[in-house]
């Protein structure tokens, strides 16, 4: 078995679609797609910034969602098209552990927006006269750090555990990004750690905002139900 080390630097591709004219439908679908929702994402960030009676903790929220959003897609699909239209496969080591890097932070962050845009709602609905307080313009931007920051620690841990793995194997992906858990099957080590870090960072960032939305919208809608039944 061939060895792999760093100074073999592509991960190959193998993408997502079959390089025949049914693939080129489906990625020219993929790509209409990503500009309807670029365009969008672009159009309510820009909004937001200019309108100024915009300027409170909700569209903020929102705004961070469409850059997350934005950001998520950018990350992956220019490259699929780049590889599907030349017909290359190769993406650079470095190139790998950068979008792994941002499509990892995306993810988490967005989690944790989501579960701060729940919490803005619950206060606004059940608690609105002390929404001034609890959700003020300074909240709104410690939610915003804490939210990029946590998804970029959490993101850049599985990035440098997952790049310094010794790889035994062809480096060949049956993937169209380089996403982690794609790339652990070509490792020639036991990965019962990053395996751990799985479990942990799952519970942390989708479990559990997971929850804390669900208990959020399950409480606006019990506080609107016993506001209407009055």
């Amino acid at each position: 078995m061939e060895k792999w080390n760093h100074a073999s630097n592509d991960f190959i591709l193998l993408g997502l679609f079959p390089p025949n004219k049914t693939g080129l439908l489906l990625l020219l679908l993929i790509i209409l797609v990503f500009f309807l929702a670029s365009v969008g994402n672009s159009a309510m960030i820009h909004l937001i910034r200019v309108d100024a009676c915009l300027h409170t903790p909700m569209y903020f929220l929102l705004s961070q969602l469409s850059l997350m959003d934005l950001m998520y897609i950018s990350t992956t699909v220019p490259k699929m098209a780049f590889n599907f239209l030349s017909g290359q496969k190769g993406i650079s080591f470095l190139g790998c552990g950068v979008q792994s890097f941002f499509f990892l932070t995306m993810a988490c962050s967005e989690g944790l927006l989501l579960a701060s845009m729940a919490y803005d709602r619950y206060v606004a609905i059940c608690h609105p006269l002390h929404y001034p307080l609890r959700m003020g313009n300074r909240m709104c931007m410690k939610m915003i750090t804490g939210s990029w920051t946590l998804g970029s620690i959490n993101s850049l841990a599985h990035t440098v555990y997952a790049l310094r793995i010794p790889y035994c194997r062809s480096r060949a992906t049956d993937h169209f990004f380089c996403d982690v858990p794609a790339m652990l099957p070509l490792a020639c080590m036991d990965t019962w750690v990053y395996e751990c870090m799985v479990f942990v960072s799952t519970t942390l960032f989708l479990l559990l905002p997971f929850l804390g939305i669900t208990a959020s919208y399950g409480r606006v809608l019990f506080a609107v139900y016993h506001m209407r039944s009055k």
